[in-house]
């Protein structure tokens, strides 16, 4: 690692993470290439020696202690704050480069300054790819993904809109969002627009962030040259199988949160509003629809819907309808 002032602020917020933590920073070293770089790890209060292992195992990276879980918002904010380099990366604790991904990144980013983000294109170890390339959220797009359309005719420009499943995965775009696993983003950029939005504890930080970089005159972009491997698509659930579960609960409570404040932010109170009675009805039909079967699995989605309804009020009142975010840590 160089000790020059880097032209790359390499940023990795890690929860409980230490052994996918190690192996992120193991290929990162490995695959950076000649670039000048930094590593920022913000850990957030870890139990499982995160934080002692960056600091024994690597000392050239410059680690950062939160005492509290801070969420991916407000931790990122604190290594935007510490970040030296020209482009700021951030990077998943469980996200792993491939050769050339960061050269890549940069290089494209050098030629085009009309753009204000760029993301890589996920895949899981086994190959498979994930939504790296994605449409803001809305009504009509909620719908399509509630409803399976998305799903069952992903190959439709119209139903396969939310992650653009009908384009070729391997030709650029310009797109609306990006995922956090990846992205880099000009410090610039970073200081035009603002940093993340800290009422977002976890899920819509990036979105909201795309957005507001949107709105001030840049592009997006999503680049399939640009490669990462990335476990979160190969480990996450359905939330029909993590929904019954504490932990389970806990994630689609948050997420439920972020969709409240993000659509009462960009929105307002009618489309915010509309949104929560959308998911509401479709899992009070869900229930009637599934309520009398004797089928194991018709039970599990009358036990699911039931959940994500009580969920819903929760998440509604925590918020007061997307107008106030919860004290951290959620």
């Amino acid at each position: 690692m160089k000790t020059t002032t880097p032209d790359v602020s390499i940023i990795i917020v890690s929860f409980n993470t230490r052994d996918l933590l190690r192996e992120c920073l193991q290929t990162l070293i490995k695959e950076a290439g000649t670039l000048c770089y930094e590593v920022l790890v913000i850990d957030n209060a870890s139990a499982d020696g995160s934080a002692d292992m960056v600091a024994v195992e690597f000392p050239t990276v410059h680690l950062i202690r939160s005492t509290i879980n801070l969420g991916f918002a407000a931790a990122n904010n604190l290594g935007f704050a510490q970040a030296q380099g020209r482009y700021v990366v951030l990077l998943n604790s469980d996200a792993f480069l491939t050769a050339q991904a960061l050269t890549k990144a940069v290089t494209f980013m050098e030629v085009h300054p009309n753009v204000g983000m760029s993301g890589a294109r996920l895949m899981g170890r086994d190959g498979a790819w994930q939504p790296s390339a994605r449409m803001f959220p809305s009504l009509l797009n909620h719908l399509l993904t509630l409803s399976g359309l998305s799903t069952k005719y992903a190959q439709s420009k119209f139903f396969g809109r939310v992650d653009r499943t009908w384009a070729d995965p391997v030709e650029p775009a310009s797109v609306d969002w990006v995922p956090g696993a990846f992205a880099i983003i000009p410090r610039s950029v970073l200081e035009t627009v603002g940093y993340f939005d800290e009422q977002f504890f976890l899920y819509y930080e990036e979105v909201d962030l795309c957005k507001r970089i949107k709105m001030a005159g840049y592009e997006i972009w999503y680049l399939p040259e640009v490669i990462v491997i990335h476990l979160g698509g190969e480990s996450s659930k359905t939330l029909e199988n993590v929904v019954l579960s504490k932990s389970g609960t806990q994630v689609a409570l948050w997420q439920l949160r972020s969709t409240f404040l993000f659509y009462r932010k960009h929105y307002g109170a009618l489309r915010t509003w509309l949104w929560m009675q959308l998911e509401n009805v479709w899992h009070l039909l869900r229930v009637w629809k599934n309520t009398l079967s004797t089928q194991p699995e018709q039970k599990l989605k009358v036990v699911h819907s039931q959940g994500i309804r009580q969920l819903l009020k929760q998440a509604w009142r925590d918020t007061n309808g997307g107008r106030i975010s919860p004290p951290r840590p959620w």
